[in-house]
């Protein structure tokens, strides 16, 4: 009788594991940190936190006087190379001819090619320069990567901004209708999940479809055993926060 008595648990033992509500955290899905690739000063931050921001809306600008002016010089510049261009060409025309006709010698003409690649040369990098200083132009400008919710602003007005190898995070968003619920589990219940399985997530008595996203390959160490994190991805409409304690039913 007492056989009976621990085999029987130990044989539904795996239905009572995935009839299961698995305590999770919520968190941020796409969690991105923003800053300038370029140098400057803040002129004007347009968003505070929990705004949502649509991809490509402008959240923060530099002042942008250099970098403007650089891109007017560079313009000029690419005007009289032109020019240069198109009277290398009309010259060595002449000289083609000239040579022809044996009045000037083929140094001269030799000459005349030179100034033409010359010329030709300096108006190539002029316009590599102008499209750089257009594109540094526009990262005075920072725009969000996709739809949004900010989440930490860290920039104001006349904050400088010094671009490099460790530059400082001014915005930091995270990809807006979709929450993550995050839960450990050991490893018998995480053989058993795929990613793209569909789950339920409950919040604050609000029950969401998911699905698992993530399913973790690193153990973390408890005091309980090794576990491993589960990502389950879920449409949030409503706003949500990070941190906010969150149930995974299991199927």
């Amino acid at each position: 009788m007492k056989k009976w008595i621990v085999l029987i648990p130990a044989a539904l033992f795996p239905q009572m594991l995935w009839a299961a509500d698995v305590p999770a955290t919520l968190q941020w899905s796409q969690r991105v940190e923003l800053s300038t690739p370029v140098s400057g000063v803040v002129k004007a931050v347009n968003v505070e936190v929990g705004d949502q921001v649509r991809k490509g809306q402008v959240l923060l600008s530099l002042d942008s006087t250099g970098y403007q002016a650089s891109v007017a010089e560079t313009e000029s510049a690419i005007t009289r190379y032109k020019a240069e261009t198109e009277e290398a060409k009309r010259d060595l025309v002449r000289m083609q001819d000239l040579h022809e006709r044996t009045v000037v010698a083929t140094a001269e003409l030799d000459q005349a090619k030179l100034r033409l690649v010359k010329s030709q040369s300096m108006l190539s990098e002029a316009q590599a320069h102008l499209r750089q200083d257009r594109k540094a132009l526009d990262d005075t400008l920072l725009r969000a990567p996709f739809d949004a919710v900010v989440i930490l602003r860290d920039a104001e007005p006349g904050l400088s901004v010094a671009a490099g190898l460790e530059p400082r995070m001014l915005l930091t968003l995270a990809r807006s209708g979709e929450m993550i619920a995050r839960m450990d589990l050991p490893s018998p219940q995480i053989d058993k999940l795929k990613t793209g399985q569909t789950v339920s997530v409950t919040v604050s008595g609000t029950i969401y479809a998911g699905k698992i996203k993530t399913l973790g390959l690193e153990p973390i160490q408890t005091k309980t055993g090794s576990v491993y994190p589960v990502d389950v991805v879920f449409p949030g409409k409503q706003p949500l926060r990070a941190g906010t304690p969150a149930v995974v039913k299991l199927p």
